[in-house]
């Protein structure tokens, strides 16, 4: 997240953090990153996974809308 605009990291970061009070408010994704679950931010994606036994929230990766679902 260190390579994001100020603003844009700032964004993200209030987005993650009203996950923790609405999880399920980022839309499921299909395919070969089912599971995971997308919160747009702007032109900025927050993929993140449910891990429900724990309440725990694990966001995988944050990246522009044009790169953030192409796989490592």
């Amino acid at each position: 997240m260190a390579q994001l605009p100020r603003d844009a990291r700032e964004r993200v970061i209030v987005a993650i953090d009203a996950l923790r009070e609405q999880p399920l408010a980022g839309s499921p994704l299909k395919g070969g990153l089912r599971g995971l679950r997308r919160q747009r931010v702007g032109d900025y994606r927050i993929l993140y996974e449910l891990l429900d036994e724990e309440l725990v929230i694990l966001v995988v990766r944050v990246a522009h809308r044009r790169e953030s679902y192409h796989r490592r």
